[in-house]
């Protein structure tokens, strides 16, 4: 399954459409770069999977935040790996009639941290997107102030205004998101894992 995911350029330079590939049986891919081919248990793919959607969000300068859609297109991305997660709680982590068949305890403990990985870099993306964007709509609220018939200007306070309360929507799509995962986590993983209770 692949999503496409922008690369932001830097100065003049062209953006350019590239695959993020998130396929168990395809090395994982970082805006084209692939990562080393090497034999990962069953479950360890959606950490590793995680981690690299972490390492390409983590650093603030890979994330543009002035543009909504590329923004928003990068959170569609980061969460498939909610999707692929609840498919393996799904899939591999025992019934209490069938447990003991796998170690179920070991799996529950990868994608726990797996989800909490995944969603730790999705909340920085988006408050690091948020917290850049108030910081545009508040010098434009002061500019204003001082130039009261720039009608452009009030155009482009509007425009961010506007972005801005879509960045704060996305912080209710996450809750929604992570709440359905952790259901599925719980319902799985209670009688196999528990999570350390600083967390």
């Amino acid at each position: 399954m692949d999503s496409s995911v922008t690369s932001f350029g830097v100065g003049g330079e062209h953006r350019k459409r590239q695959s993020l590939s998130l396929a168990v049986s395809s090395p994982l891919v970082v805006f084209g770069q692939a990562a080393p081919r090497t034999p990962l248990l069953r479950g360890d793919w959606l950490a590793a999977g995680a981690s690299c959607l972490s390492n390409m969000a983590a650093p603030s300068g890979s994330v543009n935040c002035e543009e909504f859609a590329e923004f928003q297109e990068l959170l569609k991305v980061m969460r498939t790996i909610d999707d692929r997660i609840v498919h393996e709680l799904n899939t591999t982590v025992p019934t209490a009639s069938f447990a003991g068949k796998i170690d179920a305890s070991q799996t529950c403990k990868q994608l726990y941290e797996s989800l909490m990985e995944a969603h730790a870099s999705r909340d920085r993306v988006i408050k690091n997107c948020i917290a850049q964007t108030s910081a545009v709509v508040k010098q434009l609220r002061e500019e204003r102030e001082k130039n009261l018939d720039d009608l452009t200007l009030l155009k482009q306070l509007r425009k961010e205004q506007t972005k801005l309360k879509w960045m704060q929507s996305e912080l209710n799509v996450e809750e929604v998101v992570n709440d359905r995962s952790w259901k599925v986590f719980n319902e799985r993983c209670r009688i196999h894992f528990k999570p350390p209770k600083n967390e």
